[in-house]
């Protein structure tokens, strides 16, 4: 599949799981968030683009062994530690600490600086 398509494809798992979370939240409790914050309070709408780079990041050279999606807390500067969403770790030396945000609507000129 080509890259095109493999970012389609992320692209569609994003809205997907945004919109299933956004109809999901509230049906067990009746609580909501406000706006469009419960299409991404329950996680998993950026997986697509972290299978992605993972697959990537394995076709570059990089052996499964050195790509982590889980276990990734590493010690913090501003508090104890910080959990990422993919790192990169070769010979116990950090490459790469990766963090992926979603911005869509109004509140994209409020976290933008």
């Amino acid at each position: 599949m080509d890259l095109n398509a493999r970012v389609s494809k992320a692209v569609r798992h994003f809205w997907k799981v945004r919109t299933r979370q956004h109809k999901k939240q509230g049906a067990s409790t009746g609580k909501k968030d406000a706006g469009n914050r419960s299409a991404v309070t329950g996680g998993k709408h950026l997986d697509g683009f972290i299978k992605l780079l993972t697959e990537l990041l394995a076709e570059a050279g990089l052996p499964d062994s050195a790509i982590h999606v889980k276990s990734t807390t590493l010690p913090g500067y501003f508090r104890p530690t910080k959990n990422w969403d993919l790192l990169v770790v070769v010979d116990e030396l950090l490459l790469a600490s990766i963090e992926l945000k979603a911005h869509v609507g109004p509140s994209l000129g409020n976290n933008f600086q």
